[in-house]
């Protein structure tokens, strides 16, 4: 999933807007309104996503070492009600499970990531390999395999060791370069045989700035202004170097592909006759996704952001801007790092012009130079940050062929929350969020946007980092009350199978008829849901309970017998 701190009071204001359907960006021309109706090419990949804190569970279990985000949950006040990762679906147990229901629903691939210390405890390669992490993992695409599910693999998902940020300081620390180069070259002598799709890092803006510009994710730092330009800077570097072991170690033996998923959303001008918000609007995400793709692709920087972040440093009297700078050797080296980009996209803003002054402080969000807005007729069903705009995506996808040169994309992450107590599993909304997504993403197919696979977001409820367990992107329905977290398939499940089955949109009568399909079929689903509170009861009683009276009726029983020997004698 896509968290972020972006909507605070100070950062997003409620706009209503009346924008016609007609506008849009010259090379885009797209109409907002319409429904296409047609196929993706033949060959395209449907799959799912997860992440290995998120789903694992088993969190010292067989050896595994202590992660920054294990360390981060366990701090009371981190997150919402306190919850922790320690279990969550269990997924590290449960994996064959979850590989039978994407057989069930003609998965093409599946993403998930290895966690950096189940392999490597300690952090490096030369203190301990734990044979038993690699043997999960092992089983794991052995078995994806076998039910011709491509997986599809992330070698960091912000799960750094606790040991490495102790010791150096994490993502602040150029050796963190180094020490993830050796932790992805044992991936690709392991697994590399079998995996053909690895992404090196996934959301890097989110572990820059929620993990050391706002501290709201682990490890919790707050270096304004520094940290979070610091950290990325090392990131991209990291990035490279791997691509680069990879190119010249392994792409001759396995034949394999190498890319990064970046996370964006789409910013859209207030007013597209205003040249200062369409200025902002592409600072927005030039910030955003143009923060890592533009060294990856072209090298360096971008110069919005270069002259933005020095600007504002020299006012605030700092001899040498905050974002860092590569060197020669080092633009060349990092550019053309990519044989592949994922794209995660969840939702877009409005964005106009706004000044603030240098002497309000240093900050990431202080050196755009701009305000984020949203329409409240948008819906937003789940996350605080999360509303449905659909058209947004083909603009983003389109930017993307444009500034970088039409490369492959794999969208890797896309789909919408609920937040809700109940447990409704009839997902009217996320049925829809699907539809109008994946249309957006057809349309910019048919536009020439390269775009190689859909990964929804995600397979199952999971945890969702600081909200806890309080939001769901599932398809799939987890009890996490329950010991053995069963899973419930939500409307959406059989709607996105369709969409599979399909290939996309075939044509109107049929896909009018999906909705309601599905929704009959959450109806048995929602019934076995009602009654498992009841079976947790039950295993509360058989597990629990009976265990507790049986013990004290031998202890009240013992006791009684003494008083009886006593008496004899």
């Amino acid at each position: 999933m896509l968290p972020r701190c972006m909507l605070r009071p100070c950062h997003v204001l409620m706009l209503v807007l009346c924008v016609s359907a007609s506008e849009d960006f010259d090379w885009t021309k797209n109409d907002r309104g319409s429904f296409y109706y047609g196929t993706f090419p033949t060959g395209f990949s449907w799959g799912a996503g997860s992440s290995a804190y998120q789903t694992e569970g088993a969190w010292d279990k067989d050896g595994k070492g202590m992660s920054i985000w294990d360390s981060f949950a366990h701090k009371k006040g981190k997150i919402f009600l306190n919850d922790t990762g320690d279990s969550s679906c269990d997924g590290y147990h449960k994996f064959k499970d979850d590989i039978n229901l994407m057989k069930e629903n003609k998965f093409n691939h599946y993403r998930f990531s290895i966690s950096w210390p189940r392999i490597f405890p300690n952090g490096l390669k030369s203190e301990y390999i734990n044979e038993k992490g690699i043997k999960y993992y092992d089983e794991l695409i052995d078995m994806l395999l076998e039910n011709k599910i491509t997986p599809i693999v992330t070698l960091y998902h912000w799960d750094l060791p606790q040991v490495l940020e102790d010791k150096y300081g994490g993502w602040q620390n150029s050796s963190m370069v180094n020490y993830f180069n050796d932790f992805a070259n044992l991936c690709f002598e392991r697994f590399g045989n079998r995996v053909k799709h690895w992404i090196t890092f996934n959301n890097p803006w989110s572990i820059a700035v929620e993990g050391y510009e706002t501290g709201e994710h682990a490890p919790g730092l707050k270096l304004r202004g520094t940290g979070a330009y610091k950290a990325a800077h090392h990131i991209i570097k990291a990035h490279a170097k791997v691509w680069h072991t990879y190119d010249t170690q392994w792409r001759n033996k396995q034949k394999g592909l190498v890319g990064i998923s970046l996370s964006a959303d789409w910013g859209e001008p207030v007013d597209i006759t205003n040249q200062r918000d369409i200025e902002a609007a592409e600072r927005y995400v030039q910030f955003y996704l143009g923060w890592f793709a533009t060294p990856i692709f072209n090298g360096d920087y971008p110069q919005v952001m270069k002259d933005y972040i020095g600007k504002k440093s020299a006012q605030q009297g700092l001899g040498t801007s905050r974002l860092p700078t590569f060197t020669s050797l080092e633009k060349s080296y990092i550019k053309g790092t990519c044989d592949f980009l994922g794209i995660g996209h969840f939702t877009t803003r409005y964005i106009t012009q706004k000044n603030y002054p240098s002497g309000k402080g240093t900050s990431y969000f202080f050196d755009r130079d701009l305000a984020e807005l949203v329409d409240p007729h948008w819906p937003d069903p789940g996350s605080e940050w999360l509303y449905s705009v659909p058209w947004g995506f083909r603009r983003l996808l389109n930017f993307v062929k444009t500034q970088y040169g039409n490369p492959m994309v794999y969208v890797t992450e896309n789909g919408v929350s609920e937040k809700m107590l109940c447990t409704d599993l009839c997902d009217d909304w996320r049925m829809q969020y699907f539809k109008d997504y994946i249309n957006e993403m057809l349309k910019a197919i048919k536009d020439g946007v390269d775009v190689k696979g859909y990964t929804a977001w995600s397979l199952l409820d999971k945890f969702e980092w600081d909200e806890g367990f309080s939001e769901r992107f599932g398809l799939y329905y987890v009890d996490f009350g329950s010991k053995n977290k069963p899973r419930y398939p939500k409307a959406s499940v059989q709607y996105y199978k369709r969409i599979i089955s399909s290939n996309g949109f075939p044509n109107q009568r049929e896909v009018e008829s999906w909705k309601r399909k599905a929704t009959e079929t959450c109806t048995s689903s929602n019934q076995l849901l009602a009654a498992d509170p009841l079976i947790s009861h039950m295993e509360m009683v058989t597990e629990i309970v009976v265990p507790t009276v049986c013990t004290l009726c031998i202890l009240l029983s013992a006791v009684f017998l003494m008083f009886l020997l006593r008496g004899r004698f």
